[in-house]
């Protein structure tokens, strides 16, 4: 079995806000926000959820928030959804949600939401699973669910299912291993994944599993350490993780460590980035890696600190088999 660079890998995280003198950096400020709540929630599992500045991160986050209760992904940019989930998801992990006006935040989410059940990511209107999944999520952290129409959103979800048993972005698309764990996990916040053909969808999930150990995201594709979360995380809420082969899995996600700098790639001779390394750390953490905490499978949180979600997902129809 490889080993593990835990150090390394925190050593990379820790590295990321050093680096303010290549382009890089400045071209990424889209993904700043995001990006610390990948680089945290990987600590977080590691066990090193002290490793960057607390009081610096909160600051930074709160400097990110609009008037309308969103943040954006740095100062100057606008709000969105997708920063906004993850600028509560840092300050849940920071224990910090006292910071911010919880109603504001809920507001700017709930007003998000159209008439026929989808969710916009912004002001300008795109819409797609992800930010349904988003809501419900950012909702059910603050305890603001009852804000948000949950029939109109399950009703929208259950519109994107497909005859494979797959979820895609919006009614019609094609089936997605990403978008299939945003429509399982807005279906579970809402305890409604008795609408998913679990066996079904199992098999396609399951599927996804090539030679190398790795998971792609649909077919004919390569496979990529991200979706060992996506495709995972999706098999644990349906109670199906034993149908992929978790050993070699574990395999395709150590051989895509680097060994000197730390950090994960997409796979095996690529470079890291802070992305794939949290969903690289998280896959490691549902299939149980020693010396990793636990992972919640719906909200890609360390479970330990589930107890603090004011309005948890309830269980799956078929938690008690």
């Amino acid at each position: 079995m490889g080993q593990f660079y835990r150090e390394k890998h925190i050593a990379y995280v820790q590295s990321l806000d050093k680096k303010q003198d290549e382009l890089e950096y400045w071209l990424s400020e889209h993904l700043r926000m995001n990006g610390i709540y990948w680089g945290l929630t990987a600590l977080q599992l590691m066990k090193a959820g002290d490793a960057l500045p607390r009081d610096e991160m909160i600051a930074y986050v709160l400097s990110c928030q609009h008037a309308n209760g969103g943040f954006g992904a740095h100062p100057g940019h606008d709000a969105h959804i997708l920063s906004t989930l993850s600028a509560v998801q840092i300050l849940f992990m920071q224990d910090a949600l006292d910071r911010i006006d919880a109603d504001a935040v809920a507001s700017y989410v709930a007003g998000l939401q159209r008439p026929d059940g989808v969710v916009a990511g912004d002001e300008y209107g795109e819409v797609d699973t992800r930010f349904v999944y988003v809501a419900l999520n950012c909702l059910s952290i603050l305890g603001k669910l009852d804000r948000l129409d949950v029939d109109g959103a399950v009703g929208f979800i259950d519109r994107c299912k497909n005859y494979d048993g797959g979820y895609g972005m919006v009614p019609g698309a094609e089936s997605h291993a990403a978008q299939i764990f945003t429509c399982l996990g807005a279906l579970a916040i809402a305890g409604r994944l008795d609408l998913v053909d679990r066996d079904l969808l199992s098999w396609w999930l399951c599927e996804r599993q090539l030679p190398t150990g790795g998971l792609n995201g649909r077919p004919e594709k390569l496979p990529d350490v991200c979706y060992s979360w996506w495709v995972l995380s999706s098999l644990d809420m349906l109670g199906r993780v034993d149908w992929v082969d978790g050993a070699a899995l574990r395999e395709f996600i150590l051989g895509a460590q680097d060994d000197e700098a730390g950090g994960m790639a997409d796979r095996a001779g690529d470079v890291a980035d802070v992305f794939h390394t949290c969903f690289g750390v998280a896959g490691l953490a549902l299939l149980g890696h020693d010396g990793l905490d636990a992972v919640n499978a719906v909200y890609c949180l360390p479970q330990r600190m589930m107890g603090r979600v004011a309005t948890p997902a309830p269980p799956p129809p078929w938690a008690a088999e």
